[in-house]
């Protein structure tokens, strides 16, 4: 195990506990003799979840029919970035699915922050994330650019408290608002 980049947290004459983080997972083997040469090996296997819920057209639709605004949680930027990460292409589709099949339907790209960093700062880097979105869906997605403004709040319209990291969570975010 140690060879191969583990760690051997335990050891005595008859049973070892090791660990070895590879390829995103965390593999974990408990090593014992039982009843002479008997030799057992428990391996157990932990990879991070993958949260891949992705709000569809429809559920954008409905959102925007019934309170004039929908919050997309599939967009994702690095720490104190605004380019888009590959993995918000899902939502990005969606998206572009959106506003392909309802062609008067002009919305508002609104970038939110949470509230780690100062005011002036947030506001810049939720406007930079919204034109950076603006971008990708007119670019790749080929969404008309006149149904499309980009807008940056911050941390100024918090869906949740900003105390934990779940809340903080919640209010990083890009909303759909129609125009």
């Amino acid at each position: 195990m140690k060879k191969i980049g583990g760690v051997v947290y335990e050891r005595s004459e008859d049973i070892s506990y090791m660990k070895l983080l590879k390829d995103g997972k965390e593999i974990w083997a408990k090593v014992y003799v039982q009843s002479g040469d008997n030799i057992n090996i428990d391996i157990i296997e932990r990879e991070a979840m993958k949260q891949e819920i992705v709000a569809d057209a429809k559920f954008m639709a409905d959102g925007i029919s019934s309170t004039g605004h929908v919050a997309i949680y599939g967009i994702y930027f690095d720490f104190n970035k605004s380019d888009v990460k590959p993995e918000s292409e899902p939502a990005l589709q969606e998206i572009s699915k959106l506003l392909s099949s309802n062609t008067n339907l002009k919305v508002f790209i609104v970038g939110h922050t949470d509230n780690v960093g100062g005011v002036d700062f947030n506001m810049k880097l939720s406007q930079a994330r919204a034109d950076a979105v603006v971008k990708v869906l007119t670019t790749k997605y080929k969404v008309n650019p006149q149904s499309l403004k980009a807008y940056g709040v911050g941390q100024l319209a918090p869906v949740s408290p900003n105390k934990t990291e779940e809340g903080r969570a919640k209010n990083r975010r890009v909303e759909l608002v129609e125009q």
